[in-house]
């Protein structure tokens, strides 16, 4: 299913960069590319601060985001994979324009417009979007996820991973954010339907609730490094919340032990990394 999103143009920015991602932190990202300027999963509580994660439990946050709100260029896009409190808090709630569309499940679709978020869209799994700004095209493919295992997943929100795609054919780039997703079958669907996957994003952390593991940790990481085979694969969502169990470290250590270190790049909050390097590799900008 395809929905088409217009954007109007607007001028350049001044400071007009390469395509890049900006780590802020947990999952938050900022993503420039092919014109568009992308905020992923927005949490910018600060230390010390908790966010609710449903049925009464909530999680404290470790560390401080590398950018505040106030100061974000404009938005052309939100990108959601699912409403946790770790990946829209109140903060988010309160002070992102509510006329920025909003990509997310329908699931969580319908709780932001419940939010007075009008511009929230709700897909389903390979639904596409694609946005139009001036003559300048992007796809979004919603992608399969699954927050938790087994009978655990009815009771934890919908999620979805995405694919950025700009360009067609051999010449398309490709950028894969995994969301808060434990790997699973259905997985290996998304580098059959898009096998040259230049950067693949990765939710990481082991984070657990009440004991069970509801995102990947180093193991399930390494796993899914092979099978999206990506030039580069980044981490994130690993030390932000006091609810993660397993570190940036212990992924490092699998990958090299797996003989895969070249294959990943660890970004550090507020680093950004240029994207569409040769042989799919990024580097810092």
């Amino acid at each position: 299913m395809d929905h088409v999103v217009t954007i109007e143009a607007g001028p350049e920015p001044v400071d007009v960069v390469e395509d890049s991602l900006t780590f802020i932190g947990n999952a938050t990202m900022l993503i420039r590319v092919e014109g568009f300027t992308i905020l992923t999963d927005p949490t910018f509580v600060h230390r010390h601060e908790s966010v609710p994660l449903g049925y009464g439990l909530h999680t404290t946050r470790l560390t401080d985001p590398a950018m505040d709100v106030g100061d974000l260029p404009p938005i052309d896009l939100i990108l959601l994979s699912h409403l946790h409190g770790d990946h829209f808090d109140r903060v988010a709630q309160e002070r992102l324009p509510r006329s920025v569309p909003v990509l997310t499940t329908r699931q969580s679709a319908l709780e932001l417009r419940e939010l007075g978020f009008d511009g929230a869209v709700g897909l389903d799994t390979w639904d596409t979007v694609t946005l139009t700004k001036g003559g300048r095209t992007l796809r979004i493919v919603a992608c399969p996820g699954r927050h938790g295992p087994g009978v655990a997943d009815l009771a934890l929100p919908d999620v979805m991973g995405s694919v950025l795609e700009c360009g067609r054919g051999e010449s398309a780039r490709r950028l894969y954010i995994s969301g808060d997703t434990l790997m699973f079958d259905d997985l290996a669907q998304i580098p059959s339907r898009y096998p040259r996957l230049d950067v693949a994003v990765l939710h990481l952390g082991g984070t657990r609730v009440m004991g069970v593991l509801v995102t990947m940790d180093a193991e399930q990481g390494v796993e899914a490094v092979r099978l999206m085979d990506a030039g580069t694969s980044v981490p994130v969502h690993y030390d932000d919340y006091d609810v993660f169990t397993s570190s940036l470290q212990d992924f490092l250590d699998a990958v090299e032990a797996a003989g895969l270190r070249d294959r990943v790049r660890a970004v550090d909050r507020g680093e950004t990394l240029v994207l569409w390097e040769g042989g799919g590799r990024a580097r810092p900008a």
